[in-house]
């Protein structure tokens, strides 16, 4: 549990760094710009190559893409019903649907299920979360970002232009060719960066009283996220009889909060920078209740 304890503490950092008068107050861009534009490429170029898929196990594959569905369906349901800003929903379809389900999500693993159960929440992660937020969090930010509406032209300009998808790009094309060691130690030390920067960022950017029109969005994507994706999965597997190890960690990866990358994205895009900080904050609080809540469940 040192990683929650070790996350916990940026997070105060980045609160307290945000009260002292020697730090802008686009310092949060900043170190979002850096997370955007160094770390995430980095770690992309370091993790991507390495990726192996195996036809053992499907459950901790599948499932990222269907909760990544369900939960985008959710958000624009509401988005619509609610009256929704642009810059919100896009807030939320980066924030709710993808998790943090490896920084936080496989020490949890861990915790819950054993070292055994770690490979799942990797597959889960390198599968689901890790491409989605190169792919699917490129296609949120082209749509939602731009101040204009959107075209074709425009949306694909955005997303093959997004430093992480072109990272994705890159270690694809020379997935066969191993990197210089210099080279590897290089990304190896700007991959380190990413949690710690990400997590002082969205501290200094997390306000503890949001506007009151925040509220309810901010408690919509917790809802969403923190219980009703996962119990939609739990609920659907004891449905169809499926019960395995490999899926009981996919629905608790499910349950993970908010990833603070795709909160440092959404920062960085302008998409409603203080909902999409308090998202990835009060998320991760929270889940220290609703996390051993959702393991009773699978275990029962």
């Amino acid at each position: 549990m040192e990683n929650v304890l070790f996350i916990l503490a940026l997070l105060v950092i980045g609160k307290g760094l945000s009260r002292l008068s020697v730090f802008p107050r686009d310092t949060f861009t900043v170190l979002a710009n850096f997370i955007i534009y160094i770390s995430l490429p980095a770690l992309i170029l370091v993790r991507f190559p390495k990726l192996e898929v195996s036809s053992a196990v499907l459950g901790p594959l599948i499932m990222p893409w269907a909760m990544l569905a369900v939960s985008a369906a959710l958000v624009l349901l509401l988005a619509r019903a609610r009256n929704w800003s642009r810059s919100t929903t896009g807030a939320l379809l980066l924030v709710v649907p993808l998790g943090n389900t490896s920084f936080l999500g496989i020490p949890m693993i861990e915790q819950f299920f054993g070292p055994q159960a770690l490979p799942y929440a990797l597959l889960y992660d390198q599968f689901g979360t890790f491409l989605a937020l190169a792919t699917y969090g490129s296609f949120v930010v082209a749509v939602y970002a731009g101040k204009e509406a959107p075209t074709l032209r425009g949306i694909a300009t955005r997303v093959v232009t997004f430093p992480p998808f072109l990272a994705m790009l890159f270690a694809l094309a020379t997935r066969a060719w191993p990197y210089p060691p210099a080279a590897m130690r290089m990304l190896g030390m700007l991959e380190a960066t990413l949690v710690p920067v990400v997590m002082i960022a969205v501290g200094f950017r997390m306000v503890l009283k949001l506007p009151k029109q925040a509220l309810g969005p901010l408690g919509a994507g917790l809802g969403i996220k923190l219980a009703v994706a996962p119990l939609l999965a739990l609920g659907c597997c004891r449905l169809l009889g499926w019960d395995n190890e490999p899926l009981r960690v996919a629905i608790m990866e499910a349950g993970m909060p908010p990833q603070i990358t795709g909160g440092a994205v959404a920062i960085a895009a302008g998409l409603d920078p203080e909902l999409a900080s308090a998202m990835v904050g009060y998320g991760i609080l929270l889940s220290f209740v609703t996390l051993p809540a959702l393991h009773a469940l699978i275990m029962m």
